[in-house]
């Protein structure tokens, strides 16, 4: 299956090597191509949530890298990353466009290296497959480097509300984005096929087939069932004054107000009739960043609104630790005995709540000091027993993290309630993403999602991925929601990593397959050059003869 054999002839790839003319489409149309991939995949996202656009991008991304040589792969990759990362990480761009521009072009660097690989693989039969763990392997790299890795615009997460959608019962996130790449590179490998040879074959039918098959697949996978229990969560959105970096850190005792004012309207709400009676209550992260451990006034605000309500609330706060660090932590608030259990964040955002590099971003950067002082990550799960049930706490930025949720379900979160900030990003591209993120979450644990934020969007996922409740952003907002709360687990949570490392490995071992046989082909190729250029001085007459008598003279 990936023998040397499977090698094709130079002959058959669209740039002959050595000959310094390409055979297939021009530098232009390449670029075009791939930067056409690029875009595609980036409409499959939110807002937009064209899902069906992202397989093509795919096709037009590895058409447009088929037969090219290593060095024009590498940029060609780069290029489509960039089509695709500039519009898909809009949402930087409050922080700075220079910070957005330094974002997408690191992260471009990981398509580049996966479109090197790519190339290789494709001289490989079979190799749709190969490049669709390729993919799984970028995906994966992305999550873990630089500075603790940034896996957000993952494939996956394009396919939030999806027939894709089902796979991530079967191997998480990192099978859903398989099974999108598979289907675009079948595509691809009908164009490539198409070109010279358009007639339509067995072959190309059963390709065809096989493309659309995945996504009918991911609506058969089945699903553990209800389990009868429920539980009603209030859900509170006190927004924030002012936009983008302008209100950080001016008036974070509105921000609290805010919040504890929309809990008192709830409670209100409920005493009239309005609203049934909440089990527990949710606020987002960061719905306090004055310590209400330190500030006593902070503390009484919290306190008088989680006595109104009468139920345990999920308070998302800033924490000092120490004199010079800080934690983000959400923090179970008893309408009796107070603060207690808490869950300190374990992702914690580069730049955001710890500066890598700290000396030298500091002094080069003055924007960099916003970060304050400097977030320390917890090292424990999400599973906080509030009232009566045990929710998975999941903080904002690590619902993008597999083994962050996974942990959390593990020890027996449910519903998982995932606080965020999205304060500085409201009304960019990023709010929907990550509303995507916990639809996936829901069906890929057989959890209920809820996800509270300052600024919107907050909402209520079901287990199937269904937002069945959301929230408009920059307004206050509250509401009581039932939601089930779910204990069995699905494959993907038994089985954890295991998928994504089995597809890592397999796009390894094809790499190294074709690379070890493009050397061997290059040494022939050396070779028989070699000994071609032999044979013509060999036949050049008379040459031998002279050569002996200028010896004798």
């Amino acid at each position: 299956m990936l023998s040397d054999a499977t090698v094709p002839d130079v002959a058959e790839t669209a740039e002959t090597p050595g000959s310094g003319h390409p055979a297939g489409p021009p530098a232009w149309a390449r670029a075009l191509t791939v930067i056409g991939g690029g875009i595609l995949t980036f409409l499959a996202f939110p807002p937009l949530g064209w899902w069906f656009t992202a397989p093509f991008g795919v096709a037009l991304l590895f058409f447009g890298l088929y037969g090219v040589r290593l060095r024009r792969a590498a940029w060609l990759g780069y290029l489509g990353g960039a089509a695709f990362l500039f519009p898909a990480m809009a949402w930087v761009r409050p922080i700075g466009d220079d910070a957005w521009v330094a974002l997408v072009a690191t992260e471009s660097a990981f398509w580049a290296v996966m479109a090197v690989a790519g190339t290789l693989v494709m001289r490989l039969r079979l190799w749709p497959l190969w490049v669709a763990c390729l993919w799984v392997a970028q995906e994966w790299a992305r999550g873990q480097f630089p500075v603790g890795g940034f896996p957000w615009a993952r494939l996956a997460f394009s396919q939030g509300d999806s027939p894709y959608t089902g796979h991530a019962a079967l191997g998480g996130a990192p099978l859903v984005t398989f099974t999108v790449v598979l289907s675009g590179s079948l595509i691809s490998f009908l164009l490539v096929r198409g070109l010279p040879r358009p007639a339509w074959d067995r072959q190309v039918a059963l390709i065809l087939a096989g493309a659309v098959a995945l996504p009918v697949l991911g609506l058969l996978v089945p699903r553990p069932g209800d389990e009868g229990k429920t539980i009603r969560v209030g859900v509170v959105q006190g927004n924030v004054p002012g936009r983008g970096l302008g209100w950080a850190g001016n008036e974070p005792a509105v921000v609290l107000k805010n919040h504890a004012d929309e809990t008192h309207r709830l409670a209100a709400a409920v005493r009239a009739g309005e609203l049934p009676k909440p089990d527990i209550v949710v606020w987002p992260e960061n719905s306090t960043d004055i310590d209400p451990y330190r500030n006593a006034a902070a503390y009484q605000t919290i306190d008088a609104a989680v006595k109104d309500v009468g139920v345990p609330v999920l308070v998302g706060a800033v924490v000092s630790i120490g004199t010079e660090n800080r934690a983000t932590r959400a923090v179970v608030w008893d309408p009796v005995t107070g603060p207690g259990a808490y869950y300190d964040k374990q992702k914690l955002v580069p730049f955001g709540e710890f500066t890598p590099y700290k000396e030298i971003v500091l002094a080069l950067f003055e924007r960099a000091n916003l970060v304050g002082r400097q977030s320390v990550p917890g090292s424990e799960d999400g599973d906080l027993v509030v009232g009566p049930v045990t929710v998975g706490a999941v903080s904002c930025y690590e619902v993008a993290f597999d083994q962050i949720v996974r942990g959390t379900v593990r020890a027996g979160g449910s519903p998982l309630v995932v606080q965020t900030n999205n304060a500085t990003y409201e009304l960019t591209n990023l709010p929907p993403q990550q509303l995507a993120m916990s639809q996936l979450r829901a069906v890929e644990h057989n959890r209920a999602v809820i996800a509270v934020a300052t600024t919107g969007i907050s909402a209520y996922v079901s287990p199937d991925g269904t937002v069945q409740w959301r929230t408009a952003e920059l307004v206050p907002g509250r509401t009581v929601v039932t939601v089930p709360v779910r204990t069995a687990n699905t494959l993907a949570t038994r089985v954890g990593g295991w998928p994504e490392l089995l597809l890592i490995l397999m796009g390894a071992a094809a790499t190294m397959v074709a690379t070890g046989a493009a050397w061997r082909q290059r040494e022939n190729a050396r070779r028989e050059n070699r000994r071609d250029g032999r044979a013509a001085r060999d036949d050049v007459p008379g040459e031998h003869s002279q050569g002996h008598s200028q010896g004798l003279d």
